[in-house]
């Protein structure tokens, strides 16, 4: 295993070079730039956008400004961002603890729902509860975030006024969990929910093909209690397509998470994106992707490694 670890931990540092010279190349070629947003300002001359672009460092060669930006990225220098000239890195770091909590919420959400509709419906095929699961996935899937996550708020925010229509926590309050669960419900809600679907789908077809082997037969004969011959020997079996689930939805849990967060203005990384782009800061905007992509490929990783242990017949090479 140990020699698979360093494989892909190369093949992650290739990938991840790759996807930074892709989006710093695509982002400096689009049209506009920094200097853009100042060109609306009254009296702006040509003269003053070109020393603008100088002070960023887009007046050099876009090779250039590549590795200037990766050797401060690997020196811990994130450059600075052009809005407010506040170091990146604090910027992020400011907004990743309010991602994690809305990201690891909704896929709490996703994992305890998906799994227990998929162990459900495997258990009573073709029944109403399998049925009306399965209506419900379609719908879920079918269904844009974003039109979900207004409805949610004109029902329940504008409507029956049961949650607030947005933000972390009530401006001026202390600090209260009950605070902060009272504005994490509605957006953990619409992002978790949205994966349901895909979990229980997976969970239900996994779950199927392993409740039909010869040893669950064998377990229930030697009198195991159901409770046991399912979540003893039938799920831990059934288990290891759905670690791999876990990694491979992670970079759909950021893009629903950066929908949400603007839906729902959730102060994360999704939401600073966002406005980021309206304001075309390239540091912060290059700073948000590295993170994301850090997090997706250590998720990945860490989802084929956790598959030897849920699966000990899995050997890697």
């Amino acid at each position: 295993m140990t020699a698979y670890f360093l494989r892909r931990l190369r093949q992650s540092v290739v990938l991840l070079i790759l996807v930074t010279i892709v989006a710093f190349g695509l982002m400096h070629l689009a049209p506009g730039g920094p200097e853009a947003v100042y060109a609306l300002s009254p009296g702006m001359r040509a003269e003053d956008l070109q020393r603008i672009r100088a002070s960023f460092g887009l007046d050099q060669p876009l090779p250039v400004q590549y590795v200037k930006w990766a050797a401060g990225m690997l020196t811990g220098d994130w450059g600075r961002s052009y809005r407010d000239s506040r170091p990146v890195r604090d910027v992020i770091f400011d907004r990743i603890p309010a991602t994690l909590e809305l990201t690891v919420t909704a896929l709490a959400i996703a994992i305890v729902v998906g799994v227990s509709l998929g162990v459900l419906g495997a258990l009573r095929q073709r029944s109403l509860p399998d049925y009306l699961a399965t209506i419900g996935a379609m719908v879920a899937l079918s269904v844009p975030t974003f039109w979900f996550g207004l409805m949610v708020i004109f029902v329940f925010a504008e409507r029956l006024g049961w949650i607030p229509s947005g933000g972390r926590e009530t401006l001026g309050a202390d600090f209260s969990l009950a605070d902060r669960l009272h504005h994490l419900i509605a957006p953990a809600l619409v992002l978790g929910l949205v994966l349901v679907a895909t979990w229980s789908r997976y969970t239900r077809a996994s779950m199927i093909e392993v409740v039909n082997q010869d040893y669950i037969r064998t377990a229930r004969a030697k009198g195991l209690g159901e409770r046991r011959v399912i979540w003893g020997h039938a799920f831990r079996n059934a288990a290891g397509p759905l670690v791999t689930l876990a990694g491979l939805q992670i970079p759909f849990l950021f893009s629903g998470a950066l929908v949400t967060e603007s839906v729902f203005t959730w102060p994360g990384m999704g939401r600073l994106f966002v406005d980021s782009l309206g304001y075309r800061d390239y540091p912060v905007l290059m700073g948000v992707l590295v993170v994301t992509a850090l997090l997706v490929i250590g998720s990945n990783l860490a989802a084929d490694l956790l598959v030897a242990v849920v699966d000990p017949r899995i050997r890697f090479r």
